[in-house]
Formats: C-alpha cells, sequence, structure tokens
C-alpha cells in the first residue's frame, strides 16, 4: 500500500489531488499545528487579470492550536459565492466550477477541518478520485512524535510499504532515512501545468472534468 498525507486546506492547487490520487490511502493531518498565513484557510483565484484571495476566516487564530480543534468564524456565503461569480462568469465552465463552489461554501460545519475535509471529498468527488480518506488524528500517540518520526509511524502502523510526498518537501526528508526504515519514499512532481498554481477552483473553471481527470496522472514520481 502506497500511502500519502498532509494538512488539509481551502481549495489547494492541483498538484495535491494528485498527491491524493496517486496513493492508496491518504490521511488527512488534522492534529498538526493551524499555522497563520498558511494555505489553511485561504487560496488565491484570478479576478479581472489580478490574484486576489479566497478566505475562510477563523475564529480567534493561534498557532497554539491543532487544526482540528479551530473553528470558523460566521462564513459569508452568499459573499464568498458572489466573489467566485465576478471572478469567473466569463470562464467556460463557470457552471461546474460555480455549483462545486457551492457545494463547499454550503457546508454548515463550523470545525475548520470538519469544513475543509468536507471541501476535500467534494473536489475528489468532482475529480472522479476514489482514495479513501483517514486522518491523522485516529492514530492514538502519533502526534507525540517528531516531524518524519510520525511518517514513519502511520506507515508502519497501516502497513504502507511506501510514502508519497509534495515535491516541496525534498529538503526536510532524505531517501535514504525511508530505506532504513523499509519504506520507499517518492516525491509527486506535477506535469500539469496547465492546470495553473492558483486553486483548483480556477483549474476547474478553465478545464472539462475530463481534462482534468487526464491531467491527475500527469506527474512523475522522483524516487532515490
Amino acid at each position: 500500500m502506497i500511502l500519502a498525507a498532509n494538512q488539509p486546506y481551502l481549495l489547494p492547487y492541483f498538484p495535491y489531488w494528485q498527491l491524493i490520487h496517486a496513493a492508496d490511502l491518504f490521511l488527512v493531518g488534522d492534529d498538526y499545528a493551524y499555522m497563520k498565513h498558511s494555505w489553511i484557510n485561504r487560496n488565491r483565484i484570478r479576478m479581472n487579470g489580478d490574484i486576489i484571495y479566497l478566505r475562510a476566516e477563523i475564529r480567534k487564530k493561534s498557532s497554539f492550536r491543532l487544526i482540528k480543534d479551530t473553528s470558523l468564524a460566521p462564513l459569508n456565503r452568499q459573499e464568498k459565492l458572489r466573489t467566485v461569480e465576478v471572478a469567473y462568469h466569463k470562464a467556460p465552465f463557470f457552471q461546474e466550477g460555480y455549483a462545486l463552489a457551492e457545494r463547499v461554501f454550503g457546508c454548515r460545519e463550523e470545525n475548520l477541518c470538519r469544513f475543509l475535509t468536507a471541501s476535500i471529498r467534494e473536489v475528489c468527488g468532482y475529480l472522479d478520485i476514489d482514495t479513501p480518506l483517514g486522518t491523522t488524528s485516529s492514530l492514538e500517540g502519533n502526534a507525540l512524535l517528531r516531524r518524519e518520526e510520525r511518517i514513519y509511524d502511520f506507515c508502519h502502523r497501516l502497513g504502507a510499504t511506501g510514502y508519497i510526498n509534495a515535491a516541496g518537501g525534498q529538503q526536510l526528508y532524505r531517501f535514504e532515512e525511508f530505506r532504513r526504515r523499509g519504506l520507499q519514499l517518492n516525491f509527486l512532481c506535477s506535469q500539469a501545468r496547465e492546470a495553473g498554481t492558483l486553486s483548483v477552483l480556477d483549474a476547474v473553471m478553465h478545464h472539462s472534468r475530463d481534462e482534468l481527470h487526464t491531467l491527475l496522472d500527469h506527474y512523475t514520481l522522483l524516487h532515490g
């Protein structure tokens, strides 16, 4: 079994979905610290040629609180959807993208992690990604370990033989350290340039579902 994991983010860019698609099981990192000014509760979209942020506001931001223990401020759903409409009403696949945004921002969860996990399931459904989702908090004691030790632990406990990380983690993890623990480390390097670097919502607005489903496989795995 090949496992991948990452913190939940608000409508993250396309390689995040390629990572989920490439794994046999994806763990949502819900018991990691909420980081201010991160992508956890915001992402970028394009409006009139400019890049703006689409946010889910947080109640009492704190880097000492876990993602799963963080609450959303009252969400002005109509305002979010109006922003999406103004930004993309001329996009070729606006109807599909707007319907997806309605489902994401229509979620009534006040807990940040449950809201984001619901949005991950919505986008996975749209992209026909059927990878099962789990949570790191379901593994008792895992949160007491340090960064890479957490990965070794949940891989071994869940019976994984390999782990896929986003390409940006190449400065954090070493192939030889994973091999010492009987694990194959891979870094996913996206080649889906057509999908861009903004929120997946931008990609959905400009590409058909079939096109995006095909682009899910446009990556290479770097392994030592």
